[in-house]
């Protein structure tokens, strides 16, 4: 690690610490992610070099956060440590929108547009090599406030689901995002659930506000079947049988215009179409790109 001056810590990753630092030969300023390795195993977790190998073939694309070296060091206590080294963006999503929460502007339309467009192509890229996500939330969203570019980082927990799915576990994205089959405690599921995270993302670009701030799994699904109806059968069918499925309160649709009323009306039904409660039914990242909503985009550079 003596090609690299650490500068300072920028947060706590999935798998350890992340430190914006300086690569002494070029002066590159790049981002250093601290891998905890288990102390009983012998040599690298196959975890890491999953994630690795897998952030290796997703970095080709400009919308994945790249992965530019992996070096191995020592601790303080002669244990094994891992560096992944990414290029460094300046900021993500969630301080994005946070700064426009803080005055009364909203975020302007061909932002909202040109970010969404780059989320739903980083995303089809994933789901096309088999990569699922699992933790899309703004705070895992890159970017570029100059260029407006955005990539998608923390592919830590993401699992190449061409392996036939196991049982995943539950405790693993943030409330806010989550889809509501996991909510109800699916264990088989697919992309989907990454585009029902895309449309929550996609309401807060435009109101500036999270849709669904739950707080606890409960709190979470009231939240959704307010806006969106108490599902059943006949909207989603083979609900009843998910795990965590009750008797909840019943509430009727609500036009989602209320919740988000400064989208138009092509935004509204792409919207509508990544919040599908059917899994089967909800809209994919490519047929996203294709919907109207962004026909007068200039994706020339996107």
């Amino acid at each position: 690690m003596d090609g690299y001056e650490k500068l300072e810590k920028v947060g706590e990753g999935t798998y350890g610490k992340v430190y914006r630092a300086r690569e002494k030969a070029t002066g590159k300023i790049v981002a250093l992610k601290k891998t905890r390795l288990h102390e009983d195993e012998e040599g690298v977790p196959s975890t890491t070099l999953r994630e690795v190998s897998l952030l290796r073939m997703l970095s080709i694309d400009p919308h994945v956060v790249r992965l530019l070296d992996l070096k191995q060091g020592q601790n303080k206590e002669g244990k094994t440590v891992l560096y992944l080294v990414f290029e460094y963006m300046d900021t993500d999503l969630k301080k994005y929108i946070r700064s426009f929460r803080q005055t009364v502007e909203k975020i302007p339309t061909k932002n909202v547009k040109s970010l969404m467009y780059q989320l739903c192509k980083g995303v089809a890229f994933c789901h096309g090599h088999g990569v699922l996500h699992r933790d899309l939330k703004p705070h895992n969203l890159l970017m570029d406030r100059k260029t407006m570019m955005l990539k998608i980082a923390d592919l830590g927990l993401s699992r190449a689901f061409t392996i036939p799915i196991k049982k995943y576990t539950h405790e693993i994205l943030t409330l806010w995002y989550r889809a509501p089959e996991i909510l109800l405690g699916a264990t088989h599921y697919s992309t989907p659930v990454d585009m029902w995270s895309v449309g929550c993302i996609f309401a807060e670009l435009v109101t500036t506000q999270p849709l669904f701030p739950g707080d606890s799994e409960l709190q979470q699904l009231l939240h959704i079947f307010r806006l969106l109806g108490t599902p059943n059968e006949d909207v989603w069918p083979g609900i009843s049988q998910l795990p965590d499925w009750h008797e909840y309160p019943q509430w009727r649709p609500q036009s989602l215009s209320s919740a988000v009323p400064n989208l138009d009306a092509d935004g509204l039904d792409l919207l509508l179409k990544m919040l599908h409660y059917q899994p089967s039914k909800r809209i994919s990242a490519k047929m996203a790109m294709e919907h109207p909503y962004f026909d007068d985009l200039d994706k020339t550079y996107l």
